[in-house]
């Protein structure tokens, strides 16, 4: 069984979109790897699938996909 990363990340504004989350968090090593997996279903926001790569990310939402937890502050 893979070793899941659970990860918070403060923010330092008021968002950050979900794709830039990816990124920064090192779940997606590039933006282009990051929509990838947004377009493709992989990724949750509060247990629901998020096909929106600009979705604005606040405080208190999780996100999360195989492998991967994000609790953003």
């Amino acid at each position: 069984m893979p070793e899941i990363i659970h990860e918070k990340f403060e923010l330092t504004g008021e968002y950050i979109t979900l794709c830039n989350l990816l990124k920064v968090c090192g779940v997606a090593d590039t933006g282009g790897v990051a929509k990838l997996m947004i377009i493709d279903g992989d990724v949750e926001v509060d247990g629901l699938v998020e096909l929106r790569k600009g979705c604005k990310i606040r405080a208190g939402q999780r996100v999360s996909g195989y492998g991967f937890v994000i609790d953003v502050m």
